[in-house]
């Protein structure tokens, strides 16, 4: 998706072109190596590994405001290795367990409550300065 995006928005390389129609299950390894390639045709760096997570979660936080993804979607353990930097960051992060089965238990909070204030957060996130570049 990421490639249709960039393509739309007029970068256009071979590797774009290619990545763009590549689907979701693709192997890991094979996107990263292609994603590079692509980031290298068009002139762009790869951001440190940190950076890049504070830019995807303010990515997942927009999209949780525009409906793209359910809140459970962001109910996953792989935001536990960031540390947010912003008390924006911060606030959104503390708000997401390592499940969405344990969310009463993890963070003493029922269902609705909970979405009500990931979808609070999503905003106070989005709306903050942006970290950098591109987001």
């Amino acid at each position: 998706m990421i490639a249709a995006e960039a393509l739309a928005a007029g970068l256009d390389t071979p590797t774009l072109c290619e990545l763009a129609g590549w689907p979701r299950n693709a192997d890991t390894r094979d996107l990263r190596d292609a994603f590079e390639q692509a980031l290298a045709e068009t002139g762009v760096g790869l951001p440190d590994q940190r950076l890049a997570r504070r830019h995807s979660l303010r990515r997942m936080a927009a999209r949780l405001i525009d409906g793209e993804i359910a809140p459970a979607y962001l109910a996953t353990d792989d935001w536990l290795e960031i540390e947010g930097e912003t008390a924006a960051e911060q606030a959104f992060l503390a708000l997401l367990p390592p499940c969405d089965c344990c969310i009463e238990y993890t963070l003493g909070l029922h269902q609705q409550a909970w979405t009500a204030q990931l979808r609070d957060a999503a905003l106070a996130l989005t709306s903050s300065p942006p970290i950098g570049p591109g987001c």
